[in-house]
């Protein structure tokens, strides 16, 4: 997502006010929904500090070395693993210094490595150290922290840790979409800048700039509920195609013009059965929204949750198959008898 969205500006722009009064706080909370450009905006003020010959107005120059280091990464996202099995970036480094990124790592003990799903002590303790260090240019030192949500009971007791005993010119930053699972003394000891859904308008307006006709895009920001950058990967991915037929399909159940067991499997065939689940609960809490029937509205919500749970079950060595099935059967029931007290519109 380019940094140049209009709700990434306005954060950006509170932000970089910040940083000129010397207001900006040792420990900054980036959160907010998904898809936003969190991220974006993380790494534009970190380049910002980091700058050293910032243009009359205040921004980064690009030329200067800090600049130039900052652009030539080093680092794949996630870490690439090399041949030989070791981590080709071990320590999130770009080719700055005094920056470093920390996200999911290769666990090189797993047979075969595979990718850890927390972010555990180690780094916390890494980056700790490296924050101790004097700035190789003098200025800044940061690190951006994402997703930090992911941090485990021990690594977010050795970043309060951090966060309790700042340093002056030492940054944390964290960029989260899910900031309820940081600890609540974590949260409070740093700066928050939220990132909302934008106006409908807004969000329109950029999608077109993105180069996607109003048509498709009014379509797939009612699909994606207001969140443009949502909308955005799914018309540049196919994602809108996806989520039409998933909606064939369940339409297809419900009147009983199809199989749960093959549609089970037609689901299962590539690997996008995670989003293909992702859209059939969201579907379902649309429709929901659509009913009048308290009882068949509270049976697709069980279902929504279920679908949710389904999703989490594909993570484990459950048969997905027939966890698929199963779930897909339940819709076809919760359509399968007229409902009572009450109608569908």
């Amino acid at each position: 997502m380019s940094a140049s969205a209009p709700w990434q500006q306005r954060i950006y722009e509170q932000a970089a006010a910040a940083v000129d009064a010397g207001r900006l706080g040792h420990g900054l909370l980036f959160c907010g929904p998904e898809k936003l450009g969190k991220r974006e905006v993380a790494e534009r003020l970190a380049q910002r500090l980091l700058c050293t010959d910032r243009r009359p107005d205040g921004e980064p120059c690009g030329q200067c070395r800090s600049c130039r280091l900052f652009a030539n990464r080093t680092q794949s996202d996630p870490p690439e693993l090399r041949p030989d099995g070791s981590l080709a970036h071990p320590f999130g480094r770009t080719g700055h210094p005094d920056v470093l990124f920390v996200g999911y790592e290769w666990n090189e003990k797993a047979r075969p490595p595979r990718l850890r799903t927390e972010l555990v002590i180690e780094q916390i303790r890494a980056v700790s150290e490296e924050m101790a260090l004097t700035p190789q240019f003098g200025g800044a030192k940061i690190a951006i922290i994402d997703p930090a949500e992911a941090i485990n009971h021990a690594a977010g007791n050795a970043l309060l840790k951090t966060l309790e005993e700042p340093v002056p010119g030492r940054y944390l930053w964290l960029v989260s979409s899910q900031p309820a699972r940081l600890s609540a003394t974590i949260r409070s000891r740093c700066q928050r800048l939220e990132f909302r859904l934008p106006p409908r308008d807004e969000a329109l307006a950029w999608l077109a700039s993105q180069g996607h006709s109003v048509k498709v895009a009014e379509e797939a920001l009612e699909a994606a509920r207001g969140h443009p950058g949502l909308a955005h990967e799914w018309l540049n991915s196919g994602g809108l195609t996806l989520r039409r037929t998933v909606g064939d399909d369940l339409g297809r159940l419900a009147r009983g013009d199809a199989n749960a067991t093959d549609i089970a499997q037609s689901w299962i065939g590539d690997d996008q059965v995670t989003l293909r689940l992702s859209h059939a609960a969201d579907i379902a809490l649309m429709e929901a929204s659509r009913l009048t029937d308290p009882v068949r509205t509270r049976s697709l919500a069980a279902w929504f949750d279920k679908a949710n749970r389904v999703r989490d079950l594909l993570r484990t060595t459950v048969r997905a198959d027939l966890a698929v099935a199963e779930l897909l059967m339940g819709w076809r029931a919760a359509f399968a008898a007229p409902a009572k007290g009450g109608r569908r519109e």
